[in-house]
């Protein structure tokens, strides 16, 4: 069996020690699913990921991700982390652009040299589904919350692009931050309703170059709140163009996150609506941390 070569990154960040983290590990076809698992569980990060080859299939490179409890079929920093260490560490060049080939889909990640932002990597993601509605009578018990916090002139709704998240509109930046979640009522929402946490947001921001304030709570002891999440602010892009929550069809924004855990996290979003399609970007930096080889 190869080497195992494992690596250490923060997605989403701005420098070293922020963002989300990630593990990814090299050279890993010769792993099952049991063994991915099992190492994942080692790693205890948010989602490792397992490159099975270094060379490209069906012009991508196949790419599995677990987090501690199961395989996803899709999750926005582990896209975005992985295709960093295939560029620096596979193809070691500068590329426009790569494919992940995920349980998912096969999902492209572009690298941008923009003198404005640049070392950003952009994923572009799948169609957004809207789905299954709440009411803010059930959603303010689980995040411990006055009814008139949530902003009732917009939906609370189901969106996924991949993995489904609830998006909540909340009016100011205080109400995000009051936010104590109810963790026994969470897990009966999320399972009742084959969801993977709720995304709150409010357009009052702690850094005045952002646009939006987020945080994202998942049905995880060890993670119950994520620092940066990729697929949940694919899921809000979709809400925001679809209710036209800045009254237009196209939108760029900064997306602050992870302040209130101290890993503080900045996204980018850039999303359309071109007739029926609404096509969505997300956007961010990686930071290598560490690597080594696992024995």
């Amino acid at each position: 069996m190869q080497t195992l070569l494992y690596y250490i990154v923060d997605v989403f960040a701005e420098q070293k020690y922020a963002g989300n983290q990630l593990a990814v590990i090299r050279n890993a076809g010769s792993l099952n699913a049991e063994q991915m698992q099992s190492i994942t569980r080692e790693m205890n990060f948010a989602e490792t990921t397992f490159i099975l080859s270094d060379t490209v299939r069906d012009n991508g490179y196949d790419v599995r991700i677990f987090t501690p409890e199961a395989e996803v079929p899709f999750a926005g920093h582990p896209t975005l982390g992985t295709a960093f260490i295939i560029q620096r560490e596979i193809i070691k060049n500068p590329v426009d652009s790569l494919s992940l080939n995920l349980n998912v889909g096969k999902i492209p990640v572009r690298f941008s040299n923009a003198e404005k932002d640049p070392d950003i990597l952009w994923m572009r993601q799948i169609q957004p589904e809207f789905d299954l509605t709440l009411s803010p009578e059930q959603i303010a018990p689980i995040l411990n919350l006055d009814i008139a916090a949530i902003d009732q002139k917009y939906c609370i709704q189901k969106v996924s692009t991949g993995l489904p998240f609830f998006i909540v509109p909340l009016k100011t930046l205080s109400a995000i931050q009051s936010c104590r979640i109810n963790h026994n009522l969470l897990v009966q929402l999320l399972k009742g309703t084959a969801t993977e946490g709720i995304l709150v947001f409010c357009p009052e921001t702690a850094d005045k170059s952002a646009d939006l304030h987020v945080r994202v709570f998942v049905d995880c002891c060890s993670f119950p709140e994520d620092p940066a999440t990729g697929s949940a602010n694919g899921c809000l892009a979709g809400y925001l163009i679809k209710y036209r929550y800045f009254e237009r069809e196209k939108i760029k924004l900064r997306v602050e996150q992870g302040l209130e855990i101290d890993r503080p996290s900045l996204l980018l979003l850039d999303a359309e609506q071109s007739g029926d399609m609404i096509n969505i970007s997300v956007g961010g930096k990686v930071v290598m941390v560490g690597r080594g080889e696992l024995l």
